[in-house]
């Protein structure tokens, strides 16, 4: 909830207590307690609240993280600098979509994923990256980004990015879409949602920069693995075969990913289906063996004198 985001910025903005916005707005200074503790704010407030703020359609908690509204308007125009370029750069045969940012979601992505790693952002922003992108050239500018710890990581996690998200478009968003499959309101609801989090988890990032990103690393990639375990579960009982084994997702790199992604955008992998598949419905079949046979030997009387001879199951 961005209720008490909100409200934290009106106070910030104006100078005031919480009793003086409270006269502002109309209401109780106990209201703005509960909406400082995240009780509901109504679309009608919190556009009172964005208009005293100033801060358009900016997330609230970015502008907080960010340290006010001036530093949070430099972050955003770096943010969205640096994701068109990394967009421009990707190799997948895909548009990596969140680096569009037409949800409006990517500043808060970005320093949300930044802060869970244990990255402290800097209290003010970055001298050297305060410029006119328009008007430094190219070499320069990626100089520039290259050399500021901050800038160049995410420029990291956006080059991954693209990476996975090309991945999950050319083999998991038809399954997640799929109607026989009925997986709304599932765990895999969250899988497109996280994958700025798992394209973190791809990139070497020095421990001592971000001190929890071990643990980070550890929760996404189980979390993930339940996720597309779940998937390819709902798969298998629907009959649909998987082109390509979902859980490459969490454990093969990015380059990997992004190879794969790009041979299936070009049509090379098109008709493939994973045995992966095959495999499952094989398991299947046998452990219905093993539970059927003991029950047809012993109803012909053979079940205590069968011998299995081991030998004639080797390929010679």
């Amino acid at each position: 909830m961005n209720s008490d985001a909100f409200v934290q910025l009106a106070l910030n903005t104006l100078s005031c207590s919480q009793k003086e916005l409270a006269i502002r707005l109309g209401v109780s200074p106990t209201q703005i307690s509960k909406w400082k503790n995240g009780e509901h704010l109504s679309s009608e407030m919190e556009e009172k609240l964005r208009a005293i703020s100033n801060i358009g359609d900016k997330d609230p908690w970015f502008v907080i993280w960010a340290g006010s509204l001036e530093k949070a308007n430099k972050w955003e125009r770096l943010i969205h600098y640096v994701a068109e370029s990394a967009r421009d750069g990707a190799e997948t045969g895909y548009n990596t979509v969140p680096l569009d940012d037409e949800d409006g979601t990517l500043c808060w992505g970005t320093f949300h994923v930044l802060r869970e790693i244990g990255i402290t952002l800097p209290n003010d922003f970055p001298k050297e990256l305060d410029i006119d992108y328009e008007k430094i050239d190219s070499e320069n500018f990626w100089t520039l980004i290259e050399n500021n710890p901050y800038s160049a990581v995410i420029y990291e996690i956006y080059m991954s990015l693209n990476d996975v998200y090309g991945f999950y478009v050319a083999y998991i968003a038809e399954l997640i879409d799929d109607d026989d499959l009925n997986l709304s309101f599932t765990s895999a609801d969250d899988i497109e949602l996280n994958l700025m989090s798992l394209a973190v988890c791809k990139i070497a990032i020095d421990s001592e920069f971000a001190p929890r990103i071990g643990e980070f690393r550890r929760r996404i990639k189980k979390d993930y693995e339940e996720r597309l375990t779940f998937v390819k579960d709902r798969a298998f009982r629907a009959g649909v075969p998987l082109r390509a084994e979902l859980l490459d997702l969490v454990y093969s790199s990015h380059d990997e990913l992004g190879h794969e992604a790009d041979a299936e955008s070009l049509g090379i992998n098109s008709s493939r289906v994973h045995p992966d598949i095959y495999m499952n419905e094989l398991l299947v079949g046998m452990r219905m063996i093993h539970q059927v046979l003991p029950a047809i030997m012993k109803k012909l009387e053979i079940y205590e004198e069968f011998q299995l001879d081991e030998s004639k199951l080797r390929i010679r």
